[in-house]
């Protein structure tokens, strides 16, 4: 019993030893410094309030234009190979006839274009030789005032209405037949057909040529001189038989007068012959 109590203070002596060596080799804290007091840091400036400005007038917003007519000659242009019908288009006016008939009214425009090759094969001159007017007649003759599809040629009625002459009465025959590959125009001196689309949009329809569409009017053979009414040849035949009549008379009163001179000529004659007689009594009868 007293070894046990011996060791257990032993024991404890140790524990008590260890904790304080343990103590004694832990690093002591530094002490902390003091607390520096603190200062008021300068708060940035305040953003300069704005300005107010008086409100913007209200204004509505322009609507956008319509848009201009197409282009005829501008879309010609870009094709190429049309240079020639371009000129004629612009010289001739037709070419402003075309834009004005574009904005005022809705059927739009058909127009059948000839290339530059075709107007090559034109005999040499024939351009030349048109007047102002029958120029512009041509190139009217190759325009039709309403737009026709490429499919609707099949239902067309001939002959069209193109914007030469005078249109009402179809001066200018322009006739078309529709096949199931082709499109034939006639125009009773040139016969050609469609070949190709230059441009198509709902208003205008361009359509290319390979000949210059030559109107009838102009370039066909002129018809002969009209007879006579049988009223006027009635009135040549009876003017000539008065002057007939005419004539008959004054070589009658020709006559007359030469007869008249004839007895007066006899009667003269006998006059002096009897006076001739009457002198050669009258000698005798003194001779005796």
């Amino acid at each position: 019993m007293m070894l046990k109590q011996a060791f257990f203070s032993l024991s404890l002596v140790l524990f008590v030893f260890h904790c304080t060596t343990a103590a004694a080799q832990a690093p002591i804290p530094a002490p902390l410094p003091p607390p520096t007091p603190s200062t008021p840091t300068a708060s940035p400036p305040a953003p300069p309030l704005p300005t107010s400005s008086p409100p913007a007038p209200l204004v509505p917003a322009a609507a956008p234009g319509p848009s201009g007519p197409t282009n005829v000659t501008k879309i010609l242009e870009k094709a190429k190979g049309f240079s020639l019908f371009i000129r004629l288009l612009k010289s001739t006016s037709v070419a402003d006839q075309i834009e004005k008939q574009l904005n005022d009214s809705s059927n739009g425009v058909t127009i059948f274009a000839p290339t530059d090759g075709a107007f090559s094969s034109l005999s040499s001159g024939v351009l030349n030789s048109l007047n102002d007017e029958h120029k512009e007649q041509l190139i009217q003759f190759h325009v039709i005032s309403s737009y026709i599809p490429l499919s609707q040629f099949q239902t067309v009625s001939n002959p069209l209405r193109t914007n030469a002459g005078d249109t009402s009465k179809y001066t200018f025959p322009l006739n078309v037949t529709a096949y199931p590959n082709s499109v034939n125009i006639s125009t009773g001196v040139t016969n050609t057909s469609l070949s190709g689309t230059i441009y198509s949009d709902g208003q205008v329809a361009i359509y290319q040529v390979d000949k210059v569409l030559l109107p009838v009017n102009i370039f066909g053979p002129k018809p002969p001189a009209p007879a006579p009414s049988p009223a006027k040849r009635k009135k040549e035949n009876d003017d000539s038989t008065t002057d007939d009549n005419t004539v008959a008379d004054s070589s009658s009163d020709d006559d007359n007068v030469k007869a008249s001179g004839a007895i007066s000529l006899k009667i003269t004659t006998v006059q002096r012959m009897a006076s001739s007689g009457v002198a050669m009594v009258a000698a005798l009868a003194f001779s005796l």
